[in-house]
């Protein structure tokens, strides 16, 4: 739903004396959408002792899922890479075990030894369009196949939606102005020109039910 708030300028013309004011109008344009768009939100993890094994590893894998969502006949340009980060993994160097019977008090009593980098993690992730979507469960089955393994997100939305909202738009003016008409009319004032224009909408979400997904672990794996 979009709202329109229109100030349009009136004159009144008392003892030939013109006076000027101005008055508001607002009008309301709405546009109802099915979604045509699904939006998927997913990442591909690796992990090895170095920091280059894991860019590779991780690499080999996302050439892997582009190829398949490429299969699935989405365009390059609905597949994007929304990050790419490498952590490095710490652990601690020789460990001591806690003394049976004594009570732990604090952090390094579990881990006494210096702390090092171990190995490595490599997290990149994409977005991607599937505008067919009664491809949607597929595409979904098959990127967790080809070696993605975090599925973020999927969600549903109009592709065009500045298409939607110059429609609205237009509908929100013309209701102001038929509003502003009837007013003029019934005051007996003459309307000029328009001084202000405000514009606010209010676009719902789409809201779907979240299942369970055996294949779309969320859990680092290596």
């Amino acid at each position: 739903m979009l709202i329109i708030f229109l100030a349009a300028a009136t004159k009144q013309i008392k003892n030939t004396a013109t006076t000027t004011n101005t008055i508001s109008f607002s009008g309301e344009g709405k546009i109802s959408a099915v979604p045509d768009v699904a939006v998927i939100s997913f990442s591909i993890l690796t992990e090895a002792t170095t920091s280059k094994k894991a860019q590779d590893d991780n690499s080999v894998k996302s050439k892997q899922v582009v190829d398949f969502l490429k299969s699935q006949d989405i365009d390059d340009k609905d597949i994007k890479t929304a990050g790419y980060n490498v952590y490095p993994q710490y652990g601690y160097d020789k460990p001591l075990p806690v003394p049976l019977g004594s009570e732990v008090q604090s952090y390094p009593s579990y881990y006494p030894g210096n702390q090092k980098i171990i190995g490595y993690q490599v997290n990149q992730s994409y977005e991607a369009k599937v505008r067919d979507l009664e491809k949607v469960s597929a595409v979904l089955d098959g990127l967790v196949k080809a070696g993605a393994n975090q599925v973020n997100n999927l969600g549903f939305k109009i592709d065009d939606e500045e298409k939607l909202k110059d429609q609205a738009r237009e509908m929100a003016i013309n209701d102001a102005k038929e509003k502003a008409n009837k007013l003029r009319k019934q005051l007996g004032i003459l309307l000029g020109k328009i001084v202000n224009y405000q514009e606010g909408g209010y676009y719902p979400p789409v809201y779907l039910e979240a299942v369970p997904c055996p294949k779309c672990p969320l859990a680092k794996t290596k």
